[in-house]
């Protein structure tokens, strides 16, 4: 039997919006990594908030993708933490930060530091970043390569932010915005699909044989790359119509079909 791929998204995809996960998903992911599919967590998380979720999975070996693509991580119960950085892209967040500050009345900023940490603007509501947060002046957020940038507005919308990327005209990166005023920025060509192509080519997965499961804008490359692609119910009208298939919403554990349908 040919190796096969199966990228996931956590948020909006395994993590129901109160950030739980369902017993029948779990399962469900570990029935398929027992079944010899490669499992690739693939998300914008950073690498402290994935970590507990795929030890929670059992997935000890492969491969995670953290911070839309930014970061990539070799699974391993034997380092130190559990994983291997096998890649780390950044940029200089300076010129979109400019861009940026006073774009939006009440927006705070996070720049995500590597090797985990953020200094921050402001402090986030509890529970948006985990590991360790530092409020600093606005030019030490410029001071240092970045891996990813996070824009957000308590009062915003998603739409607002859209518009808000459109007026200013963001250049030389690469951006999402979530479905909440949540914009993320990160380098330029840099996405889950670039290094899920890595991923692929280390694992020696054919690319037919590839499939990537996700909900929101910064799942958009990913879906192009897969050759299936699923979107859960609850994803943009812009993600479903992307996509190859759309499974149920993720408080119906829409997941579990599609990870089903891998054991058939």
């Amino acid at each position: 039997m040919e190796k096969r791929l199966i990228a996931l998204d956590l948020d909006g995809t395994m993590l129901r919006r109160d950030g739980s996960m369902s017993a029948t998903v779990r399962q469900a992911v570990r029935e398929v990594a027992a079944s010899g599919v490669h499992v690739v967590i693939a998300t914008g998380r950073a690498v402290g908030s994935t970590m507990p979720i795929a030890s929670y999975l059992g997935l000890e070996y492969g491969f995670a993708v953290c911070s839309n693509g930014a970061v990539s991580l070799r699974l391993d119960p034997d380092e130190p933490g559990g994983y291997q950085i096998l890649e780390v892209v950044t940029f200089d967040p300076a010129p979109a930060l400019e861009m940026l500050r006073g774009s939006w009345p009440d927006a705070v900023v996070a720049v995500e530091e590597v090797g985990g940490g953020f200094k921050v603007s402001a402090p986030f509501p509890d529970g948006e970043l985990m590991g360790e947060v530092r409020v600093v002046p606005w030019a030490e957020l410029l001071s240092s390569p970045s891996t990813r940038v996070t824009f957000r507005s308590p009062t915003g919308t998603a739409e607002d932010f859209l518009a808000l990327v459109e007026r200013i005209g963001l250049h030389s990166v690469n951006y999402s915005v979530g479905f909440t005023a949540w914009l993320d920025i990160n380098p330029e060509g840099v996405s889950k699909a670039s290094a899920l192509e890595i991923v692929r080519r280390r694992l020696g997965v054919e690319p037919a044989q590839t499939t990537a499961v996700g909900d929101q804008r910064n799942d958009l490359e990913m879906l192009h790359w897969a050759a299936r692609s699923v979107a859960m119910g609850n994803a943009p009208d812009e993600v479903k119509v992307i996509a190859d298939e759309v499974t149920l919403d993720v408080d119906q554990d829409g997941l579990v079909p599609v990870l089903k349908s891998l054991l058939r």
